[in-house]
């Protein structure tokens, strides 16, 4: 596991391939909620996530991949559900409030 220091996250990358836009519509659903945190969220093909991504999450069946393409010590989050999954709520959680999380 790694911990996710919520306070020092400035860009976070949605990571897919799937091309069905359901990751499109998390990428726009953490906007709005970390609009207030000063927090870029971006939208990206694993084969495009941007070098200084400070966390990565994606869907379960793509975070090896994932792994694989960004630099070391960057958390990957895994998630099954595109909109109410706790992995991605804690990260959210932890980006608002400055705390830490344990991914």
């Amino acid at each position: 596991m790694t911990t996710l220091d919520g306070a020092t996250v400035t860009k976070l990358i949605v990571a897919c391939d799937a091309g069905m836009g359901s990751s499109i519509l998390l990428a726009t659903t953490l906007k709005k909620q970390l609009k207030k945190s000063g927090v870029s969220v971006e939208h990206a093909a694993v084969r495009e996530i941007p070098a200084d991504a400070d966390v990565v999450v994606t869907q379960n069946n793509l975070a090896a991949r994932v792994r694989e393409v960004v630099a070391e010590g960057v958390p990957v989050i895994p998630f099954q559900l595109f909109l109410g999954d706790p992995a991605v709520t804690a990260v959210v959680e932890a980006i608002q409030n400055g705390t830490t999380v344990e991914v």
